[in-house]
């Protein structure tokens, strides 16, 4: 029994583990109806996107094709599709552009809360679920400060704003396919789309402004004119200059512009942005500040532009100070020496729209149109540039599938999380417990079975036995008489687990010594012999139920032990986690509930050790007390048989007794 329970201990202690070496989702399922999940990271820091200014909460564009997403799993629709924040729990508000399973092509919007610089941050995407209804939120992925916002995936109307304003065109453009993210507009130089002149998109003096959109210029063109607002003397203008980006203010004193310091190439896409806090107007390309006009915007309430800019209603004052600039302030056009603050872009890159170059309509793509009430900082100008972008794999990764929730993926992992390492002790104390308890349990019940088969086996043979009780014995314990061959050699092999048999052999071989001498006379043994023998059956009896009842002191060990240690484990967690929260001063729900669980799993762990060794133990008690009371049985039927067998009869004489019964 030793040998079996040593390779038992083994065996468990193996899978145990491999349970715990076993990689385990770190999180919990959000939702059991959902089949797949994948994980999605967003990563600011150097090894991505490096974006080290503050981003803050930012629309995030998700590509999916059939190489990050099983189109096949999920509806043919995308109406499954759900986003959740890294805690497993918070739904994320998204909407989705284009949702294409044929073509392997999906983009979605999602809305990433408080995106930090320099870091990770991890969302979960779900999908694969054949009920889920229509979930899909355009006006909640936008903040309130997004005013407008054009994707121009519309077809022959005018393109519809996705943000909660409504601040839909007023004129159609022509859709173009194939543009930097789904279907975009296309500018042929003669058509133009008008924006609304509604309340939210009025201008006050010194408003904060926030404009981005992808570009992408067919040839080089003189000034020409992307977006263009006037009202009075007042206006805006973003366009190209021969593939320089600027931007340009008007105001009652003037014209004031900044242009990047390079070109970009015709028929490729680029990512360009405006920014006015009312202090200062930049620019940016691509991400990257490109130039900035020390000024901000004029009153404007009129109707902007896409393609082109609205005709002047008055000439421009040759004069170019900035309202917002002090009275002595020297004009934009002056030497360098006396250029605007240092703040401001360089010298060069600030100078007046050139009269001999009219503003023209720009002939190329334009996709993703926002505007904003806000002037939005450099880290969300740079995660739209670098998160939007069509090689966007260091901002935004993808991880495998995870297949439907499991009770070791759900509120189970999260209590997990939060053991704390005396719990883990005590919890580790009470694994193993459990399974040497297991363990023990298994042996015996294989004993127990053993000894029941092995027995019945020997009773049968025991039946047939008529004057010789010593003829199912040869002198060894390990060597069962065949009975004349009608027993086999499995049977031979099973007996010789028979506890029976054991005290049978005892008894017999205290019969084989009192007549040892005694090969053909009549055979009987006095009163005192059989007392003797029964003796020696009772000394049987007490070895084999000694060996019946070995180790199950572990079982009630467990039983007693387990719940104790547990509530040890349970009463420790919980005053570290209270001592915790008076440190930290943070008193709610969310900071006292994981502590709370996490220390009642020593609780949990320590019924699970006793539970099944309760169980286990009264089961084998009863089966015990059988065997115990079969042997009992047999002993009083074998010493009963012996008295009959080998009583001494008054018509026979007495044998002498040999030297060696004399010297006994």
């Amino acid at each position: 029994m030793s040998r079996r329970f040593a390779w038992l201990m083994v065996v468990m202690l193996g899978v145990l583990a491999g349970l715990t070496l076993a990689p385990r989702s770190a999180q919990a399922w959000w939702n059991d109806d959902w089949q797949l999940r994948k994980q999605l990271t967003v990563d600011t820091g150097p090894t991505g996107a490096g974006i080290a200014d503050p981003i803050g909460t930012t629309p995030m564009l998700v590509r999916l094709h059939s190489g990050n997403f099983q189109f096949e799993v999920a509806k043919d629709d995308g109406t499954d599709l759900r986003f959740v924040a890294d805690d497993d729990v918070t739904p994320l508000k998204y909407h989705i552009e284009k949702y294409d399973p044929l073509l392997g092509e999906a983009f979605v919007w999602v809305a990433v809360p408080d995106l930090k610089p320099g870091t990770q941050t991890k969302i979960w995407l779900y999908y694969g679920n054949a009920k889920a209804a229509v979930a899909d939120d355009a006006k909640g992925t936008y903040d309130p400060a997004t005013l407008l916002v054009y994707h121009f995936a519309e077809r022959g109307v005018p393109a519809r704003d996705h943000t909660s304003w409504g601040n839909g065109a007023r004129t159609a453009g022509v859709t173009g396919e194939g543009s930097m993210i789904g279907p975009g507009l296309r500018l042929d130089g003669l058509s133009t789309v008008t924006l609304p002149d509604s309340a939210s998109l009025r201008w006050a003096n010194g408003a904060a402004m926030t404009w981005t959109a992808w570009l992408k210029p067919a040839a080089l063109q003189p000034n020409a004119v992307i977006f263009g607002r006037r009202d009075g003397v007042a206006g805006l203008t973003i366009g190209l200059d021969n593939g320089v980006p600027f931007v340009a203010l008007r105001n009652a004193f003037g014209t004031q512009r900044a242009v990047a310091a390079g070109a970009v190439a015709p028929g490729t896409w680029h990512h360009l942005a405006v920014v006015s806090d009312g202090q200062q107007t930049r620019l940016y390309l691509d991400g990257a500040a490109a130039g900035s006009v020390p000024a901000g915007l004029a009153a404007m309430t009129t109707a902007a532009i896409l393609g082109g800019e609205p005709p002047a209603e008055a000439p421009p004052s040759p004069e170019t100070i900035s309202p917002q600039a002090p009275a002595d302030a020297p004009p934009v056009d002056a030497p360098p020496a006396e250029a605007a603050p240092a703040e401001a872009a360089p010298a060069e890159l600030l100078a007046p729209l050139p009269a001999s170059a009219p503003a023209v309509n720009f002939v190329g793509e334009l996709d993703e149109l926002t505007i904003a009430g806000t002037a939005r900082p450099a880290g969300f100008i740079k995660a739209a540039a670098v998160g939007q972008g069509a090689d966007n794999g260091k901002f935004l990764s993808f991880s495998v599938d995870e297949e439907a929730a499991t009770w070791l993926t759900g509120y189970f992992a999260v209590i997990v999380r939060s053991v704390t390492l005396d719990a883990w002790v005590v919890i580790g104390i009470l694994g193993l417990m459990a399974i040497i308890s297991w363990i023990v349990v298994a042996e015996k019940l294989s004993y127990v079975n053993r000894q029941s088969r092995a027995n019945r086996a020997f009773l049968e043979r025991f039946d047939v036995v008529a004057s010789d009780l010593t003829i199912l014995d040869r002198g060894d314990a390990d060597h069962v008489s065949t009975m004349g061959g009608r027993m086999t050699d499995a049977e031979v092999r099973m007996m010789r687990n028979s506890s029976l048999y054991r005290v049978y052999h005892a008894g017999a071989h205290e019969i084989r010594r009192r007549f040892v001498d005694n090969h053909v006379g009549p055979k009987f043994l006095p009163a005192e012999s059989i007392a003797a023998i029964r003796a020696s059956l009772d000394s049987a009896q007490v070895r084999e139920t000694q060996k019946l009842n070995a180790l199950v002191v572990v079982l009630t060990i467990a039983i007693s032990g387990g719940p104790f240690l547990g509530l040890l484990g349970t009463v420790v967690g919980v005053m570290i986690t209270f001592a915790a929260i008076a440190a930290s001063g943070d008193v709610n729900v969310n900071a006292i509930a994981p502590g709370i669980a996490a220390a009642l799993l020593a609780t949990v762990a320590g019924l699970g050790v006793a539970i099944p060794a309760l169980f286990a133990y009264n089961y084998l008690n009863t089966r015990i007390k059988d065997a115990v009371s079969d042997i009992q049985i047999f002993v009083d039927e074998f010493v009963t048989r012996m008295a009959e067998f080998y009583a001494w009869r008054p018509d026979e004489p007495r044998p002498a007794r040999s030297d060696a019964r004399a010297a006994e």
